[in-house]
């Protein structure tokens, strides 16, 4: 052979060689973007559970892959190791999880809204409520108004034009707001030892259920008083002090063999001690 047919021969084999070494770069770097674009996918898959805000940039990646696969797909072929339908399948699964994600956020969102919306009807609710608490402490005004009007002033047993007479609880309430004298509710009991009010002692010996009559004995300043058949809402008087000042007792409830009702006093009456 000469020497123009052996060089002709190696530069043959030497471009050869780089053929194949190229196709050897190439196939190899196929499969290292192989690799790189299954792991790109795997992370997409992740990034699917993102909320709602993120699902428009989440559109834009994939869309972005897409194209890259369908790209690598048609230069490398099946030397990638996945074929352009199974790239397909795959991105259609990717996109159908993200559209059940979506639908999912916007249950919820709708779940939220009926949740508002039950929660102001609630507030509604109560604002009526409260309205009607108004009202009904406008109408309480009202009666303790007509309950004033109703408060008496009578002539007691001492021959004395009593203060305001209160019949009920609700009465003296009204009278012990008003401040102008002491009030010291009572109940006693028959056969009861006496029971001390501010300066006086209090013993009942009669109650009259029937009738609506008692006797009771008043001690005051050193000395027995016996107030003997009074009536149902009568004032009771008598004096009591150093400066003598009128006292009041009026019994309310009369039961058998107990009475209930209150003491009235000055404002500067001595206290029990």
């Amino acid at each position: 052979m000469s020497d123009e047919g052996y060089v002709a021969e190696r530069s043959y084999s030497g471009a050869l060689f780089g053929v194949v070494a190229v196709a050897l770069l190439a196939a190899l770097g196929g499969l290292v973007w192989c690799y790189g674009l299954q792991n790109h996918l795997a992370a997409a898959e992740q990034k699917i559970a993102v909320a709602d805000q993120k699902n428009a940039d989440l559109m834009q990646k994939l869309e972005a892959t897409n194209a890259r696969v369908r790209a690598t797909s048609e230069t490398l072929g099946q030397s990638v190791g996945m074929t352009q339908k199974q790239i397909e399948l795959r991105t259609q699964s990717i996109i159908a999880a993200q559209k059940a994600e979506a639908a999912k956020l916007e249950q919820e969102q709708e779940a939220n809204t009926k949740q508002i919306g039950a929660v102001s009807t609630d507030v509604a609710s109560v604002k009526t409520d409260v309205g009607g608490v108004k009202t009904d402490v406008a109408t309480t005004k009202s009666d303790l108004e007509a309950t004033k009007t109703q408060l008496n002033r009578v002539v007691g047993d001492a021959g004395v034009m009593s203060g305001l007479i209160a019949t009920n609880h609700g009465e003296l309430e009204i009278l012990k707001h008003k401040g102008d004298r002491n009030y010291i509710e009572f109940t006693l009991q028959k056969g009861a030892k006496p029971t001390l009010l501010s300066s006086i002692k209090l013993q009942l010996k009669k109650a009259d259920e029937k009738h609506s009559r008692y006797t009771l004995d008043v001690s005051a300043d050193d000395r027995n008083i016996e107030k003997k058949d009074k009536g149902l809402d009568e004032p009771v008087q008598f004096y009591t002090g150093k400066d003598p000042v009128l006292y009041e007792l009026v019994v309310n409830v009369i039961e058998k063999n107990k009475v209930s009702g209150y003491l009235s006093t000055p404002k500067n009456a001595a206290k029990s001690e």
